[in-house]
């Protein structure tokens, strides 16, 4: 806390007021001679003056000063006129009163100067309360610039988080309308996979009616060659027992051997061609193929010894002719497997 002002400062305060208010030089140093006296009790000097003022001449503040204790001499001084009083009692009178009236001065200086010193502890503790408050204004700006500084900081942050806020706001915006481009996206999508489930189930049940269909119709397939198998394994069987039975009575019945065998190759004809047509349709009974050739080969090793024939006979006519039937027979079974 700073110390209360001095009498040399508010004596330097006083005198610029005076300057403003008494532009002349000699009204101004008259006044400072009042001030010094009266106000601060100094008795004033014409280098103190001049020091003071530093205007004019040093004879102007000496004048001054000689004209301001004349005035003061005249003042203190009181007359009394009456014509009836003497001379010196005039005089004694008058220096009575004049020596009462320096001494009211003296005790009213006195007073004055008991009232300046209270004024002035009542100013010095106002400047200290002035000083304090200004201390307090002091660290009161500074909260308040460190208040202003944040709340700049502050708004700063607000803009930031405002600009942060509507680019965040732009991105949701932009994402809400991706999602609803994409929902709707999803709802036609969803559209059309219900038209191709629609469109695949039908076709679904349609390829399953037709696999139904083709089913059946490969089952019915499978039973008519099992049948037609059946029967052309009896014909067979039946053709190799004719067959062997016509090889043995081939000199006795050869004209109705040949016969027989003519009829039995038309019919071995058909079932070749039959067979044929089923082996295209039926690849999977080639098993069942595989048996019947195997039967074939077991009958033709049958067949073999039935058509060796005497010596004597072989050269026979019916004997040649039996021989070429049984070989023909032998190249269809052949042709057929």
């Amino acid at each position: 806390m700073s110390e209360p002002l001095s009498d040399e400062t508010r004596l330097a305060a006083d005198i610029e007021r005076l300057k403003v208010e008494f532009p002349k030089t000699r009204e101004l140093y008259r006044e400072v001679c009042a001030l010094l006296f009266f106000r601060f009790g100094v008795a004033p000097t014409a280098n103190r003056l001049y020091n003071l003022v530093r205007r004019g001449t040093m004879s102007t503040p000496a004048n001054v000063l000689n004209e301001f204790w004349a005035e003061l001499r005249e003042k203190s001084r009181v007359r009394i006129e009456h014509p009836d009083l003497p001379t010196d009692l005039s005089e004694a009178a008058g220096e009575l009163i004049g020596t009462l009236w320096t001494r009211a001065t003296t005790s009213a200086q006195a007073e004055l100067t008991s009232l300046r010193d209270e004024v002035e502890a009542q100013r010095a503790e106002a400047e200290q309360r002035v000083v304090a408050a200004r201390e307090e204004l002091g660290r009161t700006e500074t909260a308040l610039e460190q208040r202003t500084a944040a709340l700049l900081a502050a708004q700063v942050e607000i803009r930031e988080l405002e600009r942060q806020q509507a680019q965040e706001a732009a991105r949701r915006q932009a994402l809400e309308a991706q999602i609803k481009r994409l929902g709707e996206e999803a709802v036609a999508r969803e559209r059309e996979l219900e038209k191709v489930r629609d469109t695949f189930l039908r076709d679904l049940e349609k390829l399953r009616e037709t696999a139904g269909r083709a089913e059946e119709r490969l089952r019915a397939s499978e039973k008519r060659a099992l049948l037609e198998i059946d029967r052309e394994r009896s014909a067979t069987a039946k053709a190799q027992k004719e067959l062997a039975e016509a090889a043995k009575r081939a000199e006795k019945r050869e004209a109705e051997h040949r016969r027989a065998v003519d009829a039995l190759q038309a019919q071995q004809g058909d079932t070749r061609h039959q067979n044929g047509v089923l082996q295209g349709r039926l690849a999977a009974l080639e098993a069942a193929h595989h048996a019947l050739q195997e039967q074939l080969k077991s009958l033709r090793t049958a067949a073999r010894p039935s058509t060796r024939l005497p010596t004597a006979e072989a050269g026979s006519p019916a004997r040649r002719g039996a021989r070429k039937a049984a070989a023909g027979k032998t190249a269809r079974v052949k042709g057929r497997t």
